[in-house]
């Protein structure tokens, strides 16, 4: 299964002419704040307008519907967005093993939105992605949020996620030690132009 090719993609204040990220991998992404590293997930994932060549393993963006592609390309947002009253009812499945493994008990599903901390929603949120058994990840700041610990689970949870299933991840970070830590591949966007650094 090959992982997220990416050829000539242009969208308001970002341009990425190739981005490759093999399956069961991850690449990092970082660059200054406003540099268009979010603008980017979002192209990629489809949810602003944009132009390009853009696959994920077998599968061209282009041959299926936003909603399709979104299903197997989770961008999960570095602030969540929750529209029902109870965290259970975002999504159809919510396997415990997943839950487990961030730090969740199943009563969590019975929690109100209001009630959870911002590190709580972030761990929900990619949990909610990874559901949907997606083939890939664009994950914008998943640990901004948490302390060292529930970070060091995330991490491992991600890599672990990536060998049982040979899923891609794409994962800003703006921390140099985590990037070198989580991916085998370096991206830096600058005045929205993304550029290949060494592998790490």
């Amino acid at each position: 299964m090959r992982g997220l090719s990416i050829d000539s993609l242009e969208a308001r204040g970002v341009s990425a002419q190739a981005l490759n990220i093999a399956a069961g991998q991850c690449a990092s992404l970082s660059g200054p704040s406003g540099s268009g590293k979010t603008l980017l997930l979002r192209a990629i994932a489809d949810l602003d307008e944009n132009l390009g060549n853009v696959r994920s393993g077998a599968i061209a963006r282009d041959t299926v519907d936003g909603p399709t592609w979104r299903r197997d390309v989770a961008y999960v947002a570095a602030e969540s967005h929750w529209w029902r009253l109870r965290v259970g009812d975002h999504a159809d499945d919510w396997p415990e093993n997943l839950l487990d493994g961030f730090g969740f008990s199943a009563e969590v599903l019975d929690w109100e939105i209001q009630r959870l901390s911002s590190g709580e929603r972030q761990r929900l949120a990619l949990i909610r992605a990874l559901a949907q058994a997606p083939r890939g990840l664009l994950l914008d700041e998943p640990t901004a949020n948490l302390d060292d610990e529930n970070t060091a689970r995330l991490e491992a949870f991600v890599a672990d996620w990536r060998d049982m299933t040979s899923g891609w991840v794409l994962w800003v970070s703006h921390d140099p030690q985590q990037r070198l830590r989580v991916a085998s591949s370096h991206y830096l966007i600058d005045a929205g132009k993304v550029v290949q650094l060494d592998a790490g």
